[in-house]
């Protein structure tokens, strides 16, 4: 599934290939979204090509060829307020997930959520979803609440999202695993945390900090680490710990 922004990038680049032949510029499509920089129209793009909707062509510049249009995008999942949790443990450093992927071997300990009691919970907003992977346009307001275990967190607020993607698989995080998030906009290098890139997407990844760089690492070999001047992250707060359902 598209976010907003590739969506709307897509569609207008296969407008204006219908209307004049010509891909748009990437002034252009940073104006029609209303971006603030080219690189994030870059990242979408490769976003698109890597999902197989564009190609760009060899050769030729400002080339690119619309392969398929997406489907109709399914209203956003509700996190279900009755489910018992498979939970993980905080102290992720040292995370097994809570179903072991076979071949992957990830050390660590499992709570199992019939050692739960209804006392232990709390009520927290879930703010949608979060990408292990390609990043996704940044965190939105409370879409539901859910109880998450007292013992998965720290001091201060705390948020869930939902996770999107394997880029952090290795580390124990799942596609669909909800990521219990410490609020904070600050992390010392090695925390998993959400970052925001430019003031528009939101990413979940393993913070390092070096010089006036920040590297945003996957843990996962198909996907590769990204770098950006310390300008253009903002922590939007760090994991604590995990859900899971079966």
């Amino acid at each position: 599934m598209l976010t907003k922004k590739q969506h709307q990038l897509l569609m207008f680049i296969d407008e204006r290939l219908n209307e004049t032949g010509v891909s748009p510029s990437f002034d252009e499509m940073k104006d029609a979204l209303a971006l603030k920089s080219k690189s994030g129209v870059h990242r979408l793009i490769t976003a698109l090509e890597e999902r197989g909707f564009i190609r760009r062509l060899p050769h030729r510049a400002r080339a690119l060829e619309v392969l398929k249009r997406p489907e109709p995008a399914p209203p956003a999942p509700k996190a279900n307020k009755d489910f018992r949790p498979s939970v993980v443990d905080g102290g992720f450093h040292n995370m097994r997930p809570a179903q072991q992927t076979p071949g992957r071997q990830t050390p660590g300990r499992q709570t199992p959520a019939s050692t739960l009691h209804a006392g232990d919970s709390t009520s927290l907003p879930v703010l949608g979803r979060i990408a292990a992977g390609t990043p996704i346009e940044a965190i939105q307001q409370e879409v539901d609440r859910i109880d998450a275990p007292t013992n998965l967190m720290r001091a201060g607020e705390h948020f869930i999202l939902e996770v999107q993607g394997e880029s952090m698989i290795d580390a124990g995080i799942h596609d669909g695993d909800l990521a219990i998030i410490q609020k904070t906009n600050d992390a010392p290098t090695g925390e998993i945390v959400v970052a925001l890139v430019d003031g528009e997407e939101a990413t979940l990844k393993r913070l390092r900090k070096k010089g006036a760089s920040i590297a945003l690492e996957a843990a996962n070999p198909r996907f590769e680490t990204r770098i950006y001047g310390s300008e253009r992250i903002a922590v939007q707060g760090k994991l604590v710990g995990l859900m899971r359902k079966y």
